[in-house]
């Protein structure tokens, strides 16, 4: 075992850091063929749904979980012109068209109703009844429409051998045979708002330092998504408001990407390694910018292994807590439906590592 300093540390693991990136972007590559194969006969089948853009850069559908694990936003089409809704109503439905007694319960942290009424315009598709439920665009009903229409599009498009629907799951998942290996794949029906910033996100948080001010407005300009992954509610996500602020972490010079990739492998390697691990990276994206905004300064980032030490810490804190806020939606617990059991053996891990910092050879 090699003793942890910045030169062992940082040629060790940022060497594994540069054969991840290769392969995460060959399989990338193959899953996003794959995806815009599917997704334009979906198009073609159904108006509701576009195209996902196949991209020989950066796609910004197709978000990294884990080495095996993939969510791919599939953007809705036929809604523009979001508000905020301005009544509370109570909700008496059921996904089956029956009527409660008592009103179902309101949406919490990163959840929120939709009403067709929210845009300005809207095609007449999603007034219809296999998606809309009194006024609301209810997800498990998108979200059953869309699972139909991958399934005829897997047949259609001959891909019965590269790729295969995973059950028991109520989002829609795929797996994609890759030339490496299999990748699990999550497709979410997602409704873009580039134009607002969610009220829900009260962000920046008052005498914040970091980011500044100017970056702030640059990234609220980015607006956010609704995704459908849940049964009544429409999940936040600000994965365009994300990938800016990682784009544009080290423009000072320091060493804040370079902890991140370094932990990131880490996870994956030893802490947490697996196919679906109960923490992805962006748990450890979000650790980051916690980290970030309470160490602002460049001088906070200029020695590795300080820094990244201190990064792992915090993982280390949200990790045996159980407890780790949404960045942007501060009333949201990530680790909410997590498996706390799979929690505590990550944080042993860790606490491990801290207490005397090593790594195996390569």
């Amino acid at each position: 075992m090699k003793s942890l300093t910045v030169g062992d540390l940082e040629d060790c693991l940022l060497n594994k850091v540069d054969l991840r990136r290769q392969q995460i972007s060959q399989a990338v590559e193959e899953v996003q063929k794959v995806v815009h194969h599917l997704t334009t006969n979906i198009s073609s089948q159904d108006i509701r749904f576009q195209v996902v853009p196949y991209s020989e850069t950066y796609n910004e559908n197709i978000k990294v979980l884990a080495p095996s694990q993939f969510l791919v936003t599939v953007p809705v089409k036929g809604l523009a012109g979001y508000r905020e809704a301005r009544e509370q109503r109570w909700r008496y439905y059921t996904l089956h068209g029956t009527r409660l007694p008592c009103p179902l319960r309101d949406p919490e942290g990163l959840q929120q109703w939709l009403e067709v009424e929210q845009f300005m315009k809207s095609l007449w598709q999603w007034h219809e009844t296999d998606v809309n439920i009194d006024g609301d665009i209810v997800p498990a009903k998108v979200l059953l429409v869309f699972r139909k229409l991958v399934e005829n599009a897997i047949r259609t498009c001959h891909l019965s051998g590269k790729v295969s629907m995973l059950g028991n799951r109520s989002a829609v998942w795929v797996a994609v045979e890759t030339s490496a290996y299999p990748v699990e794949v999550e497709l979410v029906p997602a409704v873009e708002i580039p134009t607002a910033w969610s009220e829900k996100a009260r962000w920046p948080r008052c005498l914040q330092r970091w980011p500044s001010q100017e970056r702030v407005e640059c990234i609220k300009s980015f607006g956010f998504n609704l995704l459908a992954c849940s049964s009544y509610h429409w999940q936040l996500s600000f994965f365009r408001a994300e990938q800016v602020l990682l784009e544009q972490l080290d423009d000072d010079g320091g060493c804040r990407r370079k902890c991140f990739q370094v932990m990131r492998q880490l996870k994956e390697d030893v802490w947490c390694p697996g196919i679906r691990p109960v923490i992805t990276s962006h748990h450890l994206q979000t650790v980051l910018f916690w980290t970030c905004e309470k160490y602002p300064h460049f001088k906070d980032w200029q020695v590795f292994s300080k820094a990244f030490l201190r990064l792992v810490r915090k993982l280390h804190k949200c990790a045996s807590q159980h407890f780790l806020k949404h960045y942007f939606v501060r009333n949201s617990n990530l680790f909410q439906c997590t498996n706390p059991i799979e929690l505590d053996a990550v944080a042993q891990k860790v606490s491990t590592f801290l207490k005397n910092p090593q790594i195996s050879p390569p």
